[in-house]
């Protein structure tokens, strides 16, 4: 291996090592996204594949020191939203009991029983979270998932959703809002709050 390696161009060498050192730490963080929008593992996978396939082939258009991880998102939504117009021209092919169940599958299978994080979080997003979330308007939807479960910052939601960190925050608010009552609504139904 390491004599096929030696016998590829310095510039290409470079190339694999600025990507494996950039690009690859944002891998889960992509698949996890991948698989709360495709709602498939399977599907999840191709389109993370895809994504960094794109991401490796334009790695010259990326410019050094800029937030890679938007870089990628928005690599990923792009291949995401052509996948999704070819899909609607072909819509015999659309599996619409996975987009019915959009977010019932994605929960990890690979999850390590040690992480503190998992046993704190791990039955956060229960059901009824996950259709209260699905329930809300896909810009709202967006923002929360990548700001409240991903984590990501509103500079890097602002460059994946291209649009100013004020229409984030604004989106933020009214999704959190929307969410809120989706959940309220939900407790009171089962008897956790006393109707008002």
């Amino acid at each position: 291996m390491s004599a096929a390696r030696s016998t590829l161009p310095r510039s290409t060498r470079k190339k694999h090592k600025e990507f494996e050192h950039e690009a690859l730490p944002h891998m889960d963080v992509l698949y996890n996204f991948a698989l709360r929008t495709t709602g498939n593992a399977d599907d999840a996978r191709d389109l993370l594949q895809e994504t960094y396939l794109k991401a490796y082939r334009f790695w010259d258009k990326y410019e050094k020191g800029t937030n890679i991880r938007a870089w990628l998102f928005r690599i990923m939504k792009n291949s995401y939203i052509n996948r999704y117009r070819k899909e609607t021209k072909e819509p015999d092919k659309v599996d619409y009991d996975s987009v019915e169940n959009f977010y019932n599958s994605i929960r990890s299978e690979q999850t390590d029983p040690n992480d503190l994080e998992e046993k704190i979080f791990g039955g956060l997003l229960g059901d009824e979270v996950a259709k209260a979330l699905e329930s809300i308007p896909e810009d709202f939807r967006t923002v929360v998932i990548l700001c409240d479960i991903e984590g990501l910052t509103y500079e890097e939601i602002a460059e994946f959703i291209e649009c100013p960190i004020g229409t984030v925050r604004s989106r933020l608010h009214r999704g959190r809002k929307l969410l809120q009552a989706k959940l309220l609504e939900y407790a009171k139904e089962q008897g956790i709050l006393g109707h008002d």
